[in-house]
């Protein structure tokens, strides 16, 4: 998996997963596809997050996720990995854009690093669909401060991941 190779260690971690009558490849393809429109409480929360300004993006959630500072680690047949630095507990979600060369020595005190990915595996009749969010805080302070927030928004992120994954359990399987 490789997440391994972008984060093996990190203070907090979720995983999610679901299992598709569809191929792996048009699973992932699905994955990239998905927009936030098929997912209205994902938007929901995002506004929220968002102090009521909505800034979703109208495209695939993929591609809004990499015009606000993702950047994509991996793209493998079986496997899309997403990351992202900053102080995600900041009012403005306190992004810090960095290059994906950058990720693996980004360090800037009082911050932490996400990684998200997207794996797929076969199955019999289709595939596994799975999700894993990891973040490591680059110092006390930031693990302190990320720690309070994910108390507060860990309940929502994983109603996000479960959502998200049925909308693209939902767009494979019409494919």
């Amino acid at each position: 998996m490789s997440l391994d190779e972008f984060l093996p260690e990190f203070h907090f971690n979720e995983v999610h997963s679901a299992l598709v009558a569809a191929s792996p490849e048009r699973t992932l393809a699905a994955a990239r596809e998905v927009t936030a429109s098929e997912m209205p409480v994902v938007r929901a929360l995002m506004a929220v997050r968002r102090l009521g300004r909505d800034a979703s993006h109208r495209g695939p959630v993929i591609d809004g996720m990499l015009h606000n500072g993702f950047v994509v680690l991996a793209d493998r047949p079986d496997e899309l990995v997403l990351g992202v630095a900053g102080r995600f507990w900041a009012l403005d979600s306190g992004i810090t854009r960095i290059a994906a060369e950058e990720f693996e020595r980004f360090d800037a005190p009082d911050h932490a690093k996400a990684v998200m990915d997207f794996h797929v595996q076969p199955t019999p009749g289709g595939c596994l669909l799975s999700t894993e969010t990891r973040i490591k805080a680059t110092d006390g302070d930031a693990r302190r401060s990320f720690g309070r927030y994910w108390r507060i928004i860990h309940p929502g992120s994983a109603l996000i991941r479960r959502v998200w994954l049925r909308a693209v359990r939902r767009r494979a399987e019409q494919g």
